[in-house]
């Protein structure tokens, strides 16, 4: 008999649903309780049957909810989204944990399957592992942005809830303990009714960083270090076969972070906020190494006369302020408790104020965090060679890694800024220095030209006597801001500056001048402390990308402090939001993997070694999807051992909210940048065929698209009144403004509010718009081979299957049925229902080339895991959709409301829960 591996989900969302409606039921009444199930009910038949009748009820149904009615109709789906993925994530976890008891082969994905997958084809030894890993850099970077929903009361709730559930699983409970834990699930559910779901106010930016704070202190500072031994220990068995047993890996996997340094659009991220959120980071790692220690000493009693001791413990612990009697003849307690106290006295002089338990006394702070790394090798070292290499491999090996990893800084926090802005900043120094020189009327030449020759002297150019514009006196606090944090944490605490919206050299050499200012890049000593970094988004940027690169490279004098600050390593952003709402899915994903191929090649006549930087987001119309896949259909050469990309939105707590999920994601980001930098070469080119498809698949969904959005009269207003872009502008749910101007061009809007209000409105529009008149218009020019070429496309080409892949997994997020619902809040009927059925029958294109060109008879027929996960929750999400759209009707038709508004905030709450990934 099969066994039925997905009936623990289904037990999980059951028990959970049921506890909810316990709750519901004790809390609101038995009559908003059965309110609740029946427009469960209807929702399914109208999911199901798509009837009139059905809309009619369903329709009817929520017209007469009162407003207090419908606050509790909303609250309650919203929790269960919360709920059902809570079960998903424990889910994940069981079926891994059952994969590993069953000692299966390794699952694709995994670190041990990239290894076996390397050793197999004998691209690599465990020796050349190691090597390669010494240049490696895999970079998750957190950032926050304006769909970032999630307040950080209800993740601890859910920490809870998931812990339990955990519990569940892993232990055999006693009728005794069963009843407990499901006493505390109760306990858990109803905290979770009685949390407050949204903030009451507006989220500063240091809320924002205080929210992506607790990621580390739930996962990154745990689960980083046993992922580096788990690598260890894989290469350390490979080596065992024959090769010489290695050492401990270099920190090649760190997460990074915007939060605090993304100034791009953001006015209240300033000099302060960016020393204050760099205070926070740094409080945390702090903390914990001080935890750690507290507990390492409580365990390593080891005593003189039973164990032997290095002579550099030994020194170590005589230098200790610990004089106490009891530990005398315990040199490793004595050692920790000195370095205990000069971590102490560190976190004194770094953040201002004592850690929360004080040391036995008063020492010296550590200079640096490689002072601090030193003391706990000595520990490590004496161990190992005084028979207890055991307890070394215990927590002391995990806190060396963090401490390797996190430094006093915890996160690299990036810099980023709008070439506009850097633009008008150097205009003012250099008119101010040498009034008449009209740097903004130059020409490209012109401005490099003048830009070269300031970073060719030492002098500066601004002058402290002088009063300058708010905005220029803000820029230059940002970088002597940087240059104080690099004195205090370290240089690792600031590696990068972006320039977001870079479409010349000139945008680079500008932000090289206003690093001069402040002492990151001196022209004397050839010194570059920082990354200059641009972001190429548009897709023109996108086009143009190389030729840019190309010209900066042969620039001899960036060329020198390439070569000698920043080891002949270049990194280019590359922008996957604007890019998409510039030109389409089908247009962007295209334009991005050329200019990478174009990147490539630039980078290698040049000698400069090539790391990406990818501005991804959770949705697919950001470029989200699988990390994995994504990663291994990049164009050859275009990882080389280094990758970043961005965590956008509630795909961090999807993805690291809880800790084994987030050991998980992280392994997958190093298999698959082990993979793709390790896969044989002579694969061979794409074909010729495979690229001019492409090509002219791209020119058709970009005139498809572009017809659309840009060119339809009255398709700004169908998209205002259509979807919650209006109340997301509104919502307290990011510091940073939904549009970069005032009004209601989408030229100007955000492209994450622009995917988010798609994806609320179930149309999820930029993730497949144009592909169905492009394979339409591809089939019509070659009615004979045309299918054939693209389904072989599909078959041979990871870059056409992931792209095909992500716009299987939206597609069956979108609902037409619901869409319609929303397009009726669209005043003008015409309108209305021009665009709409224009919508409507694109969508229908689409479905029908992707399942043609898949071999699929439905939507993720492929993906059958997923496919599952939406039978599961989406009929609890879909009364959310109905509920959002007769509240916005409310809102719109009466005016502002509270309780009204508040509903609509809850609706996006639980919609993006639901989604996952939809920002």
């Amino acid at each position: 008999m099969t066994q039925d591996k997905d009936a623990p989900l289904r037990d999980d969302i059951r028990l959970l649903g049921r506890l909810l409606g316990d709750t519901v039921r004790d809390q609101q009444g038995a009559a908003v309780f059965d309110l609740i199930e029946r427009i469960r009910q209807n929702s399914v038949r109208f999911r199901r049957d798509d009837d009139i009748a059905a809309r009619r009820e369903l329709e009817d149904m929520l017209d007469a909810l009162s407003r207090e009615q419908t606050i509790q109709v909303v609250r309650a789906f919203s929790y269960f989204s919360h709920l059902a993925n809570i079960a998903e994530d424990q889910h994940h976890i069981r079926r891994s944990r059952a994969h590993l008891i069953a000692g299966s082969a390794p699952r694709e994905g995994s670190l041990a399957h990239a290894l076996q997958r390397a050793f197999d084809s004998g691209s690599a030894s465990a020796a050349s592992l190691q090597a390669f890993l010494e240049t490696a850099l895999v970079s998750p970077v957190l950032t926050a942005h304006p769909t970032e929903v999630q307040r950080k009361s209800i993740l601890n709730c859910e920490t809870v809830l998931a812990r339990l559930l955990d519990e569940r699983d892993r232990m055999q409970l006693t009728p005794e303990e069963a009843e407990a834990n499901l006493e505390a699930l109760r306990r858990a559910v109803l905290t979770l009714w009685q949390t407050r779901m949204l903030r009451s106010a507006r989220l500063s930016v240091i809320d924002e960083v205080n929210n992506g704070l607790s990621y580390f202190e739930t996962t990154f500072l745990r689960e980083l270090p046993r992922l580096y031994a788990s690598l260890e220990d894989h290469l350390a068995s490979a080596s065992r076969a024959g090769a010489t047993a290695p050492v401990e890996l270099p920190a090649f996997l760190q997460v990074g972070s915007w939060i605090g340094g993304d100034r791009d659009g953001n006015p209240y991220v300033t000099a302060e906020v960016l020393e204050r959120a760099l205070a926070m980071q740094a409080e945390v790692a702090l903390d914990y190494y001080l935890r750690e220690l507290h507990i390492l000493g409580s365990q390593l009693s080891l005593a003189i006369g039973l164990v032997s001791a290095s002579d550099a413990l030994l020194a170590l612990a005589a230098r200790s302020p610990d004089q106490s009697p009891h530990r005398s003849d315990e040199p490793y307690r004595r050692a920790i408790s000195g370095i205990y106290a000069r971590l102490a006295a560190t976190y004194r002089a770094l953040l201002g104020h004592a850690p929360a338990r004080h040391a036995v006394a008063e020492a010296e702070p550590y200079p640096d965090v490689e002072a601090l790394s030193e003391d706990l090798d000595v520990l490590h070292r004496s161990l190992v060679c005084n028979g207890s290499a055991a307890l070394a491999r215990g927590r002391l090996r995990h806190l060396r890694r963090a401490v390797k990893v996190f430094g006093f800084h915890l996160a690299p926090i990036d810099l980023r800024q709008n070439s506009d802005v850097h633009e008008r900043v150097v205009a003012e120094l250099l008119e101010v220095a040498r009034p008449g020189t009209g740097y903004r009327a130059r020409d490209e030449a012109g401005r490099c030209e003048l830009l070269l020759e300031e970073l060719a002297t030492a002098r500066p150019l601004a002058s402290p006597h002088v009063k300058y514009s708010d905005e220029t006196e803000s820029e230059l606090a940002i970088f002597h801001a940087a240059r104080r944090a690099h004195l205090r944490y370290g240089t690792a605490a600031i590696r990068q500056c972006i320039i977001s919206k870079a479409d010349d050299v000139s945008d680079l050499l500008e932000l090289a001048v206003l690093l001069k200012e402040a002492g990151l890049l001196r022209p004397v000593d050839k010194a570059l402390d920082v990354n200059l970094v641009p972001l190429f988004e548009t897709i023109g940027d996108l086009e143009n990308a190389a030729r840019v690169m190309d010209r900066l490279f042969s620039l001899p004098g960036y060329r020198e402090l390439l070569a000698g600050a920043r080891n002949d390593t270049q990194e280019v952003m590359l922008g996957y939001s604007d890019s998409n709402k510039d030109g389409g899915f089908m247009t962007s994903g295209w334009a991005l993997y050329k200019a990478e191929g174009e990147l490539v090649e630039v980078f290698a006549r040049h000698g400069v070694r090539l790391r990406l930087f990818h501005g991804r987001g959770g949705s697919v119309g950001r470029g989200g999807g699988p990390s994995y896949q994504a990663i291994l259909a990049q164009p050859e050469g275009a990882v080389q051992g280094q990758i970043r990309l961005t965590e956008q939105g509630e795909v961090i707590g999807a993805k690291y909210g809880n800790p084994e999920v987030g050991r998980r994601n992280l392994e997958v980001l190093v298999a698959a940048t082990l993979e793709t930098s390790l896969r044989p070469a002579g694969a061979g080119p794409t074909p010729q065929s495979f690229l001019d498809a492409m090509q002219a698949l791209s020119d058709e969904a970009f005139t498809a698209y572009r017809g659309l959005v840009y060119e339809t009269p009255g398709f700004e207003q169908y998209f205002w009144e259509s979807t919650v872009i209006s109340e997301i502008a509104g919502l307290n749910i990011g510091s940073r403004p939904a549009s970069r101007k005032k009004g209601t061009r989408i030229e100007d809007l955000r492209a994450i509010p622009w995917v988010f209000s798609w994806a609320q409105c179930r149309l999820m529009l930029p993730g497949w718009f144009g592909f169905g008149s492009a394979v339409k218009r591809f089939l019509a020019a070659r009615p004979d081979d045309g299918m054939a070429l693209l389904q072989r496309m599909y078959r041979e080409w990871s870059f056409f299957a992931t792209l095909l892949s992500n716009m299987d997994m939206v597609l069956s997020k979108s609902d037409l049925a619901i869409a319609s619902r929303y397009a009726g809040l669209v005043k003008d009927v015409e309108l209305r229902e021009t665009i709409f059925n224009r919508i409507r029958s694109e969508w229908q294109d689409t479905v029908d080339a992707l399942l043609a060109i898949t071999g699929q008879q439905e939507l993720l027929d492929g993906n059958p895991l997923l496919k599952r996960s939406i039978r599961n929750r989406f009929p609890y999400l879909d009364p959310l959709n109905h509920v959002q759209v007769e509240l916005l009707r409310r809102h719109r038709d009466q005016g502002d409301d509270e309780r009204i508004r508040l509903g609509i905030q809850i609706s996006i709450n639980g919609i993006a829960a639901g989604l996952r990934n939809s920002g």
